[in-house]
């Protein structure tokens, strides 16, 4: 019996031997995958703040080039991670859609004399409605 057969110390002769530790399959998830759904979650956080959606359209134009190279490398033998790479993939598109529109509405509205007039009022009236 070699040493790689024995038992780990601390659990019982039931539990796993030190060739078992890795798991049974040795499939291991797409690293790019995971950095898929990490900058597609990323992403959507950002894009959600209007402050930030530029560094999210930048993060998830990242996270859909990762998540399609995470559904490639998901097809190899050994390698797992499909539903991760389609996650971030989710993810990241739908982060990308919401940048877009926050930009396009962000700059119509900068585009529009009356909307800026409006908004140059309101913030007028609330400044003389504050107490002095």
């Amino acid at each position: 019996m070699s040493a790689a057969d024995h038992p780990i110390p601390g659990r019982g002769a039931q539990h796993a031997t030190r060739h078992d530790v890795g798991g049974a399959t040795g499939a291991k998830t797409s690293t790019a995958a995971t950095f898929a759904l990490v900058f597609g979650v990323s992403a959507l956080i950002s894009s959600l703040t209007v402050i930030l959606s530029v560094v999210g359209l930048i993060l998830g134009i990242i996270g859909v080039v990762l998540g399609v190279a995470g559904l490639r490398m998901a097809r190899r033998p050994g390698v797992t991670g499909h539903s991760v790479a389609i996650g971030g993939l989710v993810l990241s598109i739908l982060a990308v859609l919401v940048a877009i529109a926050f930009a396009a509405g962000v700059s119509t509205f900068l585009n529009d004399q009356d909307a800026v007039n409006r908004l140059q009022d309101q913030v007028e009236q609330m400044r003389d409605d504050l107490p002095t």
